[in-house]
């Protein structure tokens, strides 16, 4: 839609008002602003740097299970391609079934460890994010207690040309977290004091064992998984080497015949 000169001139006249009153409001009340650095916050949390390392050995073990599954593919092409010409089509076929289903195991390997739900994704939310929300709710008590209109986050992509020292709020947040965590070690203390006869309150005690059941369950679900796909992949080479048994035993009878009417017509 086309703008007519008169409608031009109001909406002008409109912006410079907005942009006047923008600027006596910002003049009556000037914005409290702070910044972060989220990686230095999170890298003095001793919680966050030991969920991490537990994530990265986990990730480190499950790359090395793909490499190691890879690898033996490859080696399985290569030793097929160098012998093809030595192999009966029998052989050949039991090699390519044999490639096929380490291939699908491996995607399926894959979508387990790296998918968009996988174990890595539920073992950071299970490690990670607890730390993560603590560090964000100490900011979020900092932000109301001192009436921050903003808080920029310097390690993030935000391109902070130029950054005060004292609007940096990070070792406050630092210093909330440490506080909390010294209530929170103060508070189980206490704890323990009223139960002196328990090494475990029974409220802990239940989410030991629930925690410890769950971990169990789903290690029991990953084995019965992997020992189902075990067992339909060696029922699908067994009926695939029946069924070549009983081609090759046709195949075999039909010679023979041939064979022997041969004879008879010869001695006919």
């Amino acid at each position: 839609m086309m703008f007519s000169k008169q409608n031009k001139v109001i909406l002008n006249t409109c912006l410079c008002l907005f942009l006047f009153s923008s600027i006596f409001v910002t003049a009556q009340k000037a914005q409290r602003i702070a910044y972060i650095d989220m990686e230095y916050i999170l890298d003095n949390v001793p919680e966050y740097l030991e969920a991490q390392n537990t994530l990265d050995a986990k990730v480190t073990k499950w790359r090395g299970a793909l490499d190691k599954l890879n690898r033996y593919i490859e080696k399985t092409k290569t030793d097929l391609a160098n012998e093809r010409a030595i192999l009966t089509n029998d052989l050949i076929q039991d090699k390519e079934d044999e490639i096929t289903l380490k291939q699908e195991e491996l995607r399926r390997l894959e979508s387990l460890y790296f998918g968009p739900n996988g174990d890595m994704f539920l073992l950071r939310k299970q490690l990670v994010k607890p730390v993560q929300d603590q560090v964000y709710n100490s900011i979020r008590d900092i932000v109301i207690k001192r009436k921050y209109d903003f808080v920029f986050d310097k390690s993030s992509d935000l391109v902070m040309l130029y950054s005060n020292k004292k609007y940096d709020i990070s070792e406050l947040v630092l210093n909330d977290i440490v506080r909390e965590r010294k209530l929170e070690e103060n508070k189980e203390k206490r704890a323990k004091k009223r139960t002196p006869n328990k090494e475990l309150t029974d409220r802990q005690k239940k989410a030991v064992l629930d925690r410890e059941a769950a971990i169990k369950k789903k290690e029991e679900d990953r084995l019965a998984k992997k020992k189902k796909i075990e067992e339909a992949r060696k029922k699908r080479i067994a009926d695939i080497a029946q069924k070549r048994k009983i081609l090759k035993e046709k195949k075999e009878a039909i010679r023979k015949k041939r064979e022997q009417d041969n004879k008879d017509q010869d001695n006919n």
